[in-house]
């Protein structure tokens, strides 16, 4: 058992609810707090200098100067195992060329797709963990990994287990979502419906086997799949006994309604979400999950947040990390400029940087700084928590704890 601190404010976000607007009143800060941890669990937050004299016996961690802490980040969605690069693909849509004019000269997904193919395991593994390490030294603890750039049994299982295999290098917590059903590859002789059988009957019972995901995603629009055999897709998904979530609404508007009828963990994207589906989200417990990224990579706006919540929704923040479309991956940038743009408060920011996405991802242990939760903790050289969305992910993480062991 240690105690861990002082620290200037703790801000716990503990007695914040799961849905809804927020008031940074609401915060509960901790003002000179330390932090006690046992066995990697929470076991105490209160003032250090109590804490310090009821456990006179205890080990100290000395934080020195002025710092505060929040609960460790999570990151409820990525495509960070990728092979290539898609710098071209950024150039040439700054320059104009359309998604299909890229396409056709040789990007788009069905590029990284191409790369991540040709990589091999200990390349892309490598690559994986370099990211995986950049994401941890921002505060981020909890990481979903997708697959998605195989699209086919033999490299969608290389992608899934090379996932795995990363768990056992990093000590942030991964959580693997089998994106077979991002698109249909061009190598495919069938049409949709009959990839999306494929999935199931091929590539879902050795996902399962190998214990190699419990998520399945897939992207509904009009250049992937299409609302009614998605909706098919993901009900024999969960029949299968994995939980769903779903690419929604980015380009066009009606998928985000698929996911709650199907009972999806969450919605991501929502950047093309209408008003009535906006209520019918915020009615259910599906996540609606935010990804500023995409929106400042393709110039596009910006999931309607204010409305999300201002309605009810849950709602997450994710950086949708990605070769193409979200290339930047910092998250506290893009929570920072959404927050901007959609006039969120602070709490609503940490809030879906936090508890609400791991909600989404259906982890109830972390998010929270209080008592039996996994202490996972992020700390900024700083008198004042407000500074690290005010810096706009400038203000770099100071000190990185999984488990309740320093990582960074």
């Amino acid at each position: 058992m240690k105690l861990i601190g002082p620290f200037k404010q703790i801000v716990t976000l503990a007695n914040l609810p799961l849905r809804g607007k927020l008031s940074d009143e609401q915060i509960d800060i901790i003002v000179d707090g330390g932090i006690v941890v046992n066995d990697g669990t929470i076991q105490k937050i209160g003032n250090f200098e109590t804490l310090k004299s009821e456990n006179q016996n205890i080990n100290i961690e000395t934080i020195e100067g002025e710092q505060v802490v929040l609960p460790g980040l999570v990151d409820s969605h990525t495509h960070i195992c990728f092979g290539g690069n898609r710098a071209n693909d950024f150039a040439m849509r700054n320059a104009g060329k359309t998604y299909l004019e890229i396409a056709e000269s040789g990007g788009g997904i069905w590029s990284s797709v191409q790369h991540t193919r040709s990589a091999s395991e200990d390349e892309l593994l490598k690559t994986l963990l370099e990211r995986i390490n950049f994401l941890i030294s921002l505060g981020i603890t909890t990481i979903e990994v997708k697959s998605g750039y195989g699209l086919d049994v033999e490299n969608e299982l290389k992608m899934l287990r090379i996932i795995k295999k990363a768990q056992s290098h990093t000590q942030a917590t991964l959580v693997p979502t089998c994106l077979s059903a991002h698109l249909k590859p061009r190598d495919f002789e069938g049409s949709n419906e009959e990839y999306l059988n494929y999935i199931i009957t091929e590539i879902l019972p050795k996902v399962k086997e190998e214990a190699l995901a419990t998520r399945v995603d897939i992207f509904i629009e009009k250049s992937a799949f299409q609302p009614e055999e998605s909706k098919d897709f993901l009900l024999k998904t969960k029949d299968l006994g994995f939980d769903i979530t779903v690419h929604a609404d980015q380009f066009t508007p009606g998928s985000s309604r698929i996911a709650v009828e199907v009972g999806a963990k969450s919605a991501d994207h929502l950047e093309a979400t209408i008003d009535e589906d906006i209520e019918f989200l915020a009615k259910s417990d599906t996540v609606a999950t935010a990804l500023p990224g995409a929106s400042l990579g393709l110039g596009e706006k910006f999931t309607p947040a204010r409305k999300l919540l201002d309605a009810g929704a849950i709602v997450a923040i994710a950086s949708d990390w990605n070769p193409g479309s979200a290339p930047m991956g910092n998250l506290i940038t893009q929570a920072s400029i959404l927050a901007t743009f959609e006039k969120l408060t602070t709490a609503e920011v940490l809030a879906g940087m936090t508890f609400r996405a791991a909600y989404a991802l259906g982890i109830e242990d972390i998010g929270k700084l209080e008592d039996g939760k996994k202490a996972d903790f992020v700390t900024f050289k700083t008198d004042n928590f407000q500074n690290v969305l005010y810096n706009q992910g400038s203000l770099s993480a100071e000190k990185v704890y999984i488990n309740g062991n320093q990582v960074h």
